[in-house]
């Protein structure tokens, strides 16, 4: 299926459905967010340089 399919089916959907489709894609990107978030503030996390550099900022006060 392509996306140009995909756009047709959803705008042929009710707008109960619609709404519904949105609040799930929604969901879906806040936990992919979420997710990515743990994996980069863990231990070998590409944020983990940022939080060294905080906590030795907060260390020299």
């Amino acid at each position: 299926m392509t996306i140009e399919a995909i756009k047709n089916a959803i705008t042929a959907l009710p707008v109960e459905e619609r709404h519904s489709l949105v609040s799930w894609l929604n969901e879906l990107e806040y936990d992919a967010w979420d997710k990515q978030m743990v994996q980069d503030f863990s231990p070998g996390g590409r944020g983990m340089t940022l939080v060294d550099k905080v906590k030795r900022e907060i260390a020299e006060g």
